[in-house]
């Protein structure tokens, strides 16, 4: 499963300008080597982004090297959280018969 996600502001990635980028679900694996959660849970039981987790998990899930997540605009980056907030918060969708 994954997300085109259209950028507010474009940035630059593998010598090219990117104006959107394909957020993927990230594996098991991935979230166990990055040892934790994009996201924290308050002492009023809301989410919060864990935004050094989030630039982690954009890095691998969207196949960018870290410093071009250090490109994003913050409200790209906002919206790549909430993203992959969504990947941890639902299950994935089960592949269709052929």
């Amino acid at each position: 499963m994954s997300e085109i996600v259209k950028l507010d502001v474009p940035i630059e990635a593998h010598d090219e300008q990117l104006t959107e980028l394909t957020l993927r679900r990230p594996t098991v694996a991935e979230v166990r080597k990055i040892k934790v959660l994009p996201y924290k849970v308050d002492q009023n039981e809301d989410a919060v982004l864990d935004m050094e987790a989030v630039s982690k998990y954009i890095a691998v899930c969207a196949a960018i090297p870290p410093t071009s997540v250090n490109q994003l605009d913050l409200a790209d980056l906002n919206k790549l959280g909430w993203k992959l907030f969504g990947f941890f918060m639902n299950a994935a969708s089960k592949p269709s018969p052929t």
